[in-house]
């Protein structure tokens, strides 16, 4: 077995505030994300969004994504639990984000900016795809460093661990797997199609690529991560990150196959 690294969540302490590393993936990805949207829309023909549009866009990202994350996970993975406990809803800092719900708060925060400044909902959105995996590999990295999110029990993988709450049983680090799946992987092959192929001018095409790929990955890496014990509605051969994996999946091959075909015919 590997031994797994047993660092703090706390990245820095600023005085009596602590700096957690998950907060530090956050920033990471939207900053990240921000400068590589401003060197796309530079690319194209005629540039989508104006400097005020694009000054605006963290402000809009973020909060798509703590209130969609926050509530996909609230009705996603414990719907029952909040019911029964609605304060608790509230109180984000004691962990539960879902990526899914996450997803659809930026879908509807890129819907509403987009009627805002009057551009195309689904140029931004093809904008929005290429820079998404950045946080992805960030956020999965901090999960690992938080030993949390682990992996099922292994015996025969040479990258196994033994995971602080993960009992004394040797378990895949399947945060890693995510960070390099749908991080590294996928990051890679969506700058290659900005930037080395006409993709990113075949509007909608690219969002549809990271739905593809980023369904595929993570269903992939569902195999290797240890499902939610409190979910407990599901058969055995599905997870829930899988079953939420599948709407992606049909509306990214829609847009690359369907979508992108009619634009290209008109």
């Amino acid at each position: 077995m590997i031994s797994y690294p047993e660092l703090s969540p706390i990245a820095l302490q600023i005085g009596p505030l602590p700096i957690r590393w998950y907060s530090l993936a956050y920033l990471i990805g939207i900053l990240g994300g921000w400068w590589l949207i401003g060197n796309l829309n530079k690319r194209l023909a005629t540039p989508l969004l104006s400097k005020q549009a694009f000054e605006d866009i963290p402000v809009w990202v973020i909060a798509g994504i703590i209130l969609g994350g926050r509530l996909g996970y609230v009705l996603f993975y414990k719907p029952d639990y909040y019911l029964s406990n609605p304060i608790e809803i509230l109180q984000v800092w004691q962990g539960g984000m879902s990526f899914h719900g996450g997803l659809l708060g930026v879908i509807v925060a890129a819907w509403l900016f987009a009627r805002k400044f009057k551009v195309n909902f689904l140029a931004l959105t093809d904008l929005f795809a290429v820079v998404s995996p950045i946080g992805l590999f960030f956020g999965r990295i901090a999960n690992f460093i938080n030993g949390e999110l682990y992996g099922r029990i292994t015996y025969n993988s040479p990258f196994a661990m033994l995971f602080p709450g993960g009992g004394d049983q040797p378990r895949h680090p399947s945060q890693l797997y995510e960070a390099g799946l749908e991080g590294a992987v996928l990051f890679i092959i969506l700058i290659f199609a900005a930037f080395y192929t006409k993709i990113l001018g075949r509007t909608g095409t690219m969002s549809g690529l990271f739905l593809i790929g980023y369904a595929s990955a993570r269903s992939v890496c569902e195999l290797f991560r240890e499902p939610d014990s409190f979910i407990t509605f599901l058969p055995n051969l599905i997870t829930m990150g899988q079953l939420l994996s599948l709407p992606m999946l049909a509306v990214g091959l829609y847009l690359v196959f369907v979508h992108a075909r009619k634009n290209t015919n008109n």
